[in-house]
Order: structure tokens, then sequence, then C-alpha cells
């Protein structure tokens, strides 16, 4: 890891088992890092790793008890017990904290199991065969999963038992908690978790709740336009979350916006701002699409297009090539198309413009959704 050059540290790599970021309060920060500073101290870093999709972002575990201590409050504070039975079916990022709830989960209920990402009629399987009372899973997951029992399986979600659906490494579309809340007949929360470990920090209750911190001072706001902590009670206005890094005197930008109202709670997010978009619960950086795309003859701009029309949210790359001999070329598009396998995880679809540029411009994002501000943090207006 390395720090921010704006920030003027000194650029060392995190010390072995230092705590994963998010897991203490932030202190102080005297140097301010950013989600594409996590991945250049991944050569040194020491001991277990955890590691998103792409491989953007790299932070040292710390302790596993620690870490099992941390989904264990979690799930004691959202109510569950020892009557639970718990199933984690996580995907994108989320995906690698779906032992560690189980892990907490065989300690706080009776049982805890973590099944991954699989299809819906076999989710549903799991959970009947386990029994399972609790299910940990992304809100566009618990909806997916809702639609599909009603119109392609004809099956009661209410059938499944559920005491609790626990959401968490996505913002949630509105009414989702007060909706699965009536079709399962459960109670609905969310955790918040670190965007970089996945570690739990805070929960809410409802929509219109604020978070809840596991640990106090875990969390804080910064503004958008400048590297340094806000203090309560918050001005109105956008703020990004910010948590602590692996080391002492560090604050890592989240990439998450929420919007404050005043006081000195902490709303949960509802926006993304920076070079990485959050699409399925995994972080899509921007840059290196840039440069992917860059290593193409040809290409002079492109929009990356963000939606979730229906229950999933979907990506398209379109891209302006700068000779009209490309448009319909189709060693062109594999070539675009091979190159996005090759930089996450998650399925973008390529789409050719009309439009032919000569002039080179920078991409851009158009995200439907409402979710991406913009790359540029400075630029977000109040």
């Amino acid at each position: 890891m390395t720090t921010n050059p704006a920030a003027g540290g000194d650029g060392a790599a995190p010390a072995p088992n230092a705590a994963p970021a998010g897991a203490v309060p932030l202190g102080a920060p005297s140097v301010w890092l950013t989600r594409d500073d996590l991945a250049t101290g991944s050569r040194s870093a020491s001991g277990l790793l955890l590691v998103s999709a792409d491989a953007g972002s790299v932070t040292p575990a710390g302790e596993l008890g620690e870490l099992t201590a941390a989904y264990a409050a979690a799930l004691r504070a959202v109510g569950v017990d020892g009557r639970d039975r718990v199933v984690a079916a996580l995907s994108g990022d989320g995906e690698l904290a779906g032992p560690q709830w189980a892990r907490a989960a065989a300690e706080v209920a009776g049982a805890g199991a973590s099944v991954g990402p699989r299809g819906r009629l076999r989710l549903h399987h799991a959970l009947e065969s386990l029994g399972a009372t609790t299910l940990v899973i992304t809100p566009t997951g618990a909806m997916d999963l809702l639609a599909r029992l009603h119109l392609e399986f004809l099956l009661d979600p209410l059938d499944l038992g559920l005491r609790h659906v626990v959401l968490t490494g996505e913002i949630a579309s509105r009414r989702t908690m007060s909706h699965l809340a009536t079709e399962f007949g459960a109670r609905v929360t969310e955790v918040y978790c670190s965007p970089f470990t996945a570690t739990p920090l805070g929960w809410r209750s409802s929509e219109s709740a604020p978070l809840t911190l596991l640990v106090p001072g875990s969390v804080g706001l910064a503004p958008l336009e400048k590297d340094e902590l806000q203090a309560p009670p918050y001005a109105s206005g956008p703020a990004e979350l910010v948590v602590a890094g692996a080391r002492a005197g560090e604050a890592v930008r989240t990439g998450q916006v929420v919007r404050v109202s005043g006081g000195e709670a902490i709303p949960a997010p509802e926006h993304t701002v920076g070079d990485h978009v959050l699409v399925r619960g995994v972080w899509v950086s921007l840059n290196r699409i840039q440069r992917a795309l860059n290593k193409i003859d040809g290409v002079s701009g492109w929009e990356l297009g963000v939606s979730r029309q229906g229950t999933l949210d979907a990506a398209v790359l379109t891209v302006t090539f700068k000779r009209e001999s490309l448009v319909g070329n189709p060693m062109w598009r594999s070539r675009l198309q091979q190159s996005l396998k090759a930089l996450t995880p998650v399925t973008i679809a390529v789409e050719i413009s009309d439009r032919i540029s000569e002039t080179v411009s920078p991409g851009v994002v158009n995200d439907t959704r409402g979710h991406h501000l913009g790359r540029d943090r400075t630029a977000i207006a109040r």
C-alpha cells in the first residue's frame, strides 16, 4: 500500500498483521488514501490478504478471531440468536465474506453456512434443505430471488419461514427493505460493511434509519472536495464515508457518498463518487477500462452505462471509433469484449457508436440508477 501523493505520505508498505481497514476508530488521520492506493503495496503485504474481485483492493485481514467477532457483533445487533440457522448467499466483492458470516453464525446462531452465488432455484433448495431462518444477501440478490419465486417457480416466499433477511454489499433501491419484509414476513435489516474488507461496521433497521456503528468512530465523514474529517454536528449536503486504514494515521475514502441533513447521525450510502463504480456488488475501475481501451487502436471515446431496470444491475460499454472502417469490424468488437472480461467478473455488454470522432475524449459514466455522481469529487455541487 502506498500513500496518496497529494497527502505527502512516505509510501511505506503496510505492516504485517495490520488491522483491516475500517475495523478500528479513525483517530486523527494524517494520510489520506483512495481505493487505487490499496493495491500498490500488495506485493509486500503479508499474512491473510483480503483481495477484491479485480485485485484492485488488497488489504491485510488482521487477526481472524477479531474478524469473526466483527461479524458476530453484526449478527447479534440485527437480532440473530441461538434459534436461527444462517445462510450467506453473497456475490461480487462480498463473496469473500461469506465464510466469515458462516463462521460467526456458528458462534451466535444454531448453524451457519456459506453457499455463495448460485441460481435462485438452487438457493431456494439450499434454504429449504438447511432449514434456514436467516439469509445474508445483497439487496438485488434478494429482490431477484423474490421475483423468480413469484414469476418463474410459482413458490410462496412465506413458505421459507425466514425470520431475518440481512442485506449488505450494495446500494439498495428505494423501498427494497419494506417490500422484502412484507413478502418474506421477516425482519429486514441492512449491515454496512467496509467496501475494502467486507468487515461489518454498522447497521440500520429501516430505510429511513441512520447507521448504528458497531465500533464508535470507525466510520467518519469527509467533504468531497478536501481531505479532512467533519466533526458533528455534520453540515447538510453530500459527504463521503471514510474508514481507517491498515496503519495508524491513515484514512481511506470509500467512494461512497451519503446525504447528510444535519445532526450527529451518519446515514447509509446512497451514491458513489470517483474512479470506481459499484455494479452488482463489484467495484469496477474506470481507470482500468481506460488503460485497456488505450491499447486498442482506433478508440476515441467511451461511455459506461449502468442501469437497474429490473432486479439486477446491467452494464453496457458504448465505444466510439476514430475510423468508420472499424464500426462494423467483428475483430475489433471481439477485442473489446475480451479486454473487458480480463478486467472484471461483471458482465459488460459492448455496443459500437455509429458516430465517428477523431478527437480523443475521456470516458464517461451514465448511471441511470442515480448512484454515481461523477469521477471528479471536487466537481460535485452541494
